[in-house]
Parts: C-alpha cells; structure tokens; sequence
C-alpha cells in the first residue's frame, strides 16, 4: 500500500503493456493515475510481437552466440539480424558496448539478475487476469525446431547453463516423425525438437487493451495524441508538457517509453542507450489448427496461434524505432521459415507489422528512479517486454509507493 508521504497521483508516459502494468498496480496502492502516449494503446511492440509469455525463453541477447552470429551476416542483408549500413555514430558505439557485453561472464549477470522476474512473470499475469484484466493467457508449449540435431545442441547448452542458475526449465526432446507429432505445422525438413514446457501465450494487442479498459475502469485517465517533449518541476509537482502545449501535473511521473525512451532520460541520469531493436510480424492461414507456438532458432523465427490463423514474428533489424516497414524484411522471414513448415498459406498473409523492441548492450533492462525525485524509468526489456511487463509494473509501483527499491530491480538501476 502507499505510505503516508508517498505519491498520490503519478503520470506514466507510454501506453504499452509496460507502462499500462504500472499504471494498474500503481491504482492498486492507491494511486490515481493518467497514462499519456503520442499515438494510443499497444501502438509500439506491445501489438505486433509473438505474444509468448516464456520464462524458458527469456534469454539476453548478449550471449555469445549472438555475437559471432552478428559478424557473420553483417554483409547479408537478408540475415535475420540486419544492421543496415549508417553513418549513425551512435548506433555503432552501442553496438560496439553490445559486442563487448557478448560473453558468457555479462551474460550470466543477466541470467541471474532476470532470475527473478522469470519466477514471477506468470504470477504477475495471473494477478492481472484474476483482477478485471478479461484477456486470456493460454499455457502450451513451446516447440523449439531444428533442421538437424547438431543445431538443437546450443539451445540444450543455453537451458542446462539456465538450470544451472536456479530457474528450472523443464523441457524434452523429439527426432522425426515423433517431432511432427508434436508440432503438425512441421515439415520433414525439421528433424529435430525440444519442447520446452510450462510456457503460455497471449493475443499481445488484445491483453494490452484489456489492460487499458481495467486501468480507465478503476478511475485512471488514457490520453493518446500526447507527444512530451518535457518534464519540469513546478510547486512540489512534476509537470507533464506536450507538443501542443497541454500539461499534466502529478506527484510522480513513469517514463515507460520503450525504444524512445533515451529522448527523455538522458536529462535525468540514465546513461545507458537504449536502440531500437526492430520486429516483424504478419499473420498467415494454415491447413490445420495450431496447437500452440513454434520456435525456429537457427533463422530467429517465432510463431504463435493467432485468432485461428498462425502469427509469424522475426528479425532483429537496427533502424530508427519510426523508420518505416522493409519488404525485403518480411520476404526474408518468409525465406527462411517456409522450409521448416508445412500447410502454411504464405501468400494470404494479413496484418504486416513492424516495431521498435527496446535493446540495452548489456540484457538487463532500466526500471527504478532516475537522478530527478519523482521521476522514473521502466524500459529496455529487448524482446521480452510482454514477458516481463506485468512483473516489472508490480515491482516498480512498489518502489514508487514505499521509497524502498526492491532487491529484484537493484541490478536494474536506470543510473547505473
């Protein structure tokens, strides 16, 4: 509950499922809240990503894989992760600090320091949907695929390495037709698999707007076209300011920005970069009904039942977050997925989609207050924004109502 002393109205700048998160257990310690965002709910990756909720997953990004496999395809420009040629100094010192965090030394950091949100992900959901929340979260596995079983090897290291850290992930693994049995949609291409239990998936836009109605039904305000270009301090409050001139005031004030969240932070203390890591998505009939998601590892492609159709989610591509859709992008996933499926209607694919995933260089996202009182971050969760999201609102809002920073977000510090 909120202490005596603490806020009692709080501003969060971002309408995705981050900042919607907070908002909601914000109210639930007594705080009246308004949410801004330039466009709307779930306009930026809360809508278009595969919608796995997927402690098993929820990997950083700087391992070291990730790195060798970067330098290979920097020449390809249809390699799943594209770095366009730019003249962008700044893009090319984050992904110099990127590359230098790609060991197994950082990366385990981040293991052990996400440790606790992928032991709370699914509790935080659950929260949510028991509380007004009305959007179901669907338990499946996930069928990890692979051309051959020495390509299912790294994968088996990565879970074994995460076991090691005290998340237990339980997972099997399949050959051949057992495999297809699994996973219908696989074609005799995929050889090999591992079925990684205890996961779910959402409908992503869906559950971000089912959270905004649960936020506006307990008496919280929603206002898209609100581009802030500031925040001041003014008689004790923080001041909201738009591009056209409207304010918000309130006692504190979340900035839950995701890929553009640096626009702001940089003036309160927040040093680490946050670049736009972009994903694609479009939707696509299938022959047969999916029975839950499938993972493609070695071409970084993520599929999902999609009202009654398959959403097929990949790439990696380093632009501005509000660059617009590649084609060549989405040709590319397709390229590299139809080998592996089967009885997928690739030509009637719907619902093309781009957005921007917030990337830091070392895995580990920015949550907790900046150098300015009253002022916060909560961002940089790569690809597992929606994952984490939920998990992350809870514990920020219980920094912001007690003064106290929990021990989980310490590893987290927007200043760090």
């Amino acid at each position: 509950m909120r202490i005596d002393g603490g806020p009692r109205t709080a501003v969060v700048i971002g309408a995705g499922v981050v900042g919607l998160s907070t908002a909601w257990f914000l109210q639930e310690r007594g705080v009246e809240v308004t949410v801004v965002d330039r466009d709307g709910v779930a306009a930026g990756s809360s809508w278009g990503n595969a919608g796995w909720l997927s402690p098993g997953l929820a990997i950083p990004l700087n391992e070291p894989g990730v790195l060798r496999y970067g330098l290979r395809s920097l020449l390809d420009r249809d390699a799943p992760l594209h770095v366009p040629t730019t003249p962008d100094v700044g893009l090319w010192a984050f992904l110099t600090r990127f590359a230098l965090h790609c060991n197994w030394k950082d990366w385990g950091r981040a293991v052990r320091a996400n440790l606790p949100f992928n032991e709370e992900c699914l509790e935080a959901f659950d929260v949510l949907t028991a509380s007004g929340v009305e959007a179901p979260t669907v338990e499946a596995p996930i069928m990890a695929a692979f051309r051959t079983p020495k390509q299912a090897v790294s994968l088996l290291h990565e879970l074994r390495r995460i076991n090691d850290s005290g998340l237990e992930i339980r997972y099997a693994a399949f050959e051949g037709a057992e495999l297809r049995k699994q996973a219908p949609q696989l074609s005799v291409q995929a050889e090999a698999g591992i079925r990684l239990d205890g996961q779910r998936y959402v409908d992503p836009g869906a559950f971000t707007h089912a959270l905004a109605d649960a936020v506006t039904a307990r008496g919280g305000v929603i206002r898209d076209g609100f581009t802030v270009t500031g925040v001041d301090q003014e008689g004790g409050k923080q001041v909201v300011r738009a591009a056209n001139g409207d304010t918000v005031k309130a006692d504190a004030v979340v900035l839950a920005t995701g890929a553009w969240l640096n626009r702001l932070a940089k003036e309160w203390g927040v040093r680490t970069q946050v670049r736009a890591g972009r994903g694609y998505s479009f939707t696509v009939p299938t022959d047969e009904p999916v029975r839950g998601p499938i993972y493609l590892p070695a071409v970084r492609v993520a599929c999902t039942p999609y009202q009654g159709k398959l959403r097929v989610a990949g790439t990696m591509e380093f632009r501005d977050p509000d660059a617009p859709l590649f084609q060549r992008r989405v040709d590319a996933i397709i390229a590299s997925a139809k080998p592996l499926l089967t009885g997928v209607h690739w030509e009637e694919r719907t619902d093309t989609w781009v957005g921007p995933r917030p990337v830091t260089p070392d895995g580990m996202p920015l949550i907790g207050a900046t150098r300015v009182p009253g002022i916060y971050v909560a961002g940089g969760h790569g690809m597992w924004g929606l994952t984490h999201g939920p998990a992350t609102g809870r514990m920020l809002a219980e920094q912001i109502t007690t003064g106290k920073q929990p021990e989980a977000l310490r590893a987290f510090d927007p200043t760090r």
